[in-house]
């Protein structure tokens, strides 16, 4: 009776020892985004090359309709939190919805930029910097203002400029993080106009530091709707989006469950998942190219529209 008794005792222990290793596992990766983690990893083919994302159709909103298939395209990125380290090789990162501070408009900023390749990259950083840091819009040049009223609403222009209180104190940040802002502040205040200067107060060149172990850095996310995607920072600036479709998720008309599944990295950020460095808002694919356009009835964060210009005192 006694060694039944252990026996089960023994049993139930691993038991629980199992159940404890997988919660703790799904733990081990930070953030919403990661809710989803499936550590069965996808296993691809090592002779298997990548096809570009731009191959396939997208939607009339920008985002890509899957179909089958290991896909990877580069992304322009955006620095959204000035003072720390820049992503280098190794690092893992993971997406996620912005979040934060004035978060409805970088999310403007990001979706927008996707219809207006001809803005200069460095013009689109310095106003989310401005944004992110809390600095006041008619310190920015004409050319980053200029810049801004093809990105945002005439509204959300108001707002930045003062006409609509809001306070970046109630963030809570690093004082490493805090320091660089008031930096920012300061530099648009004095008019400076070099973009190497914001640089340099923005990304820290140091070594990000390990926060988090026993995370790969080439681990794949599932998605919602069951296809995987990684992310592989190259600088602040680019991003690079490995995408991996398995062959029996869509059915034979490219669907699932009667929808289209569609991609779109843009308008969302990348996080690090291990390490302090930057936060990274993905923007328009480095290379545009448009192959078929496919009208779909749903979308996570459609861009948003920009109105006619109105008397800013419409929004007083």
């Amino acid at each position: 009776m006694i060694t039944s008794l252990l026996k089960n005792f023994s049993i139930v222990l691993l038991f629980g020892a199992c159940v404890s290793s997988s919660h703790s596992s799904k733990q081990e990766i930070p953030g919403k985004a990661t809710d989803n983690v499936d550590l069965i990893q996808p296993v691809l083919d090592s002779n298997n090359s990548p096809q570009s994302l731009m191959d396939l159709p997208q939607t009339q909103y920008g985002g890509f309709v899957l179909k089958p298939g290991f896909y990877e395209t580069e992304f322009k990125t955006y620095c959204l939190q000035p003072g720390t380290p820049d992503p280098r090789q190794g690092d893992a990162y993971l997406q996620e919805p912005i979040t934060g501070y004035r978060k409805d408009i970088l999310e403007s900023v990001l979706l927008n930029s996707r219809s207006k390749q001809d803005i200069d990259q460095r013009n689109i950083q310095l106003l989310l910097w401005s944004v992110v840091s809390g600095s006041d819009f008619n310190s920015l040049s004409y050319a980053v203002q200029s810049d801004a009223t093809k990105l945002l609403t005439p509204k959300q222009i108001y707002e930045l400029k003062g006409g609509i209180v809001g306070t970046i104190k109630s963030v809570s940040y690093s004082a490493g993080i805090m320091n660089a802002n008031k930096g920012m502040q300061e530099l648009f205040s004095k008019g400076i106009n070099s973009y190497e200067t914001f640089e340099k107060l923005a990304v820290n060149k140091e070594q990000a530091n390990i926060i988090k172990k026993g995370i790969k850095y080439d681990q794949w996310y599932k998605q919602n709707e069951n296809y995987y995607v990684r992310y592989f920072p190259v600088s602040y600036k680019k991003v690079r989006i490995q995408v991996y479709v398995p062959d029996s998720l869509l059915d034979s008309d490219g669907k699932s469950n009667g929808e289209y599944v569609v991609f779109d990295p843009t308008g969302l950020q990348a996080v690090p998942a291990f390490t302090n460095a930057q936060r990274l808002g993905i923007g328009a694919p480095v290379i545009q190219i448009i192959r078929e356009i496919i009208q779909v009835n749903k979308h996570p964060i459609p861009p948003k529209k920009l109105p006619q210009k109105k008397n800013p005192k419409e929004y007083v």
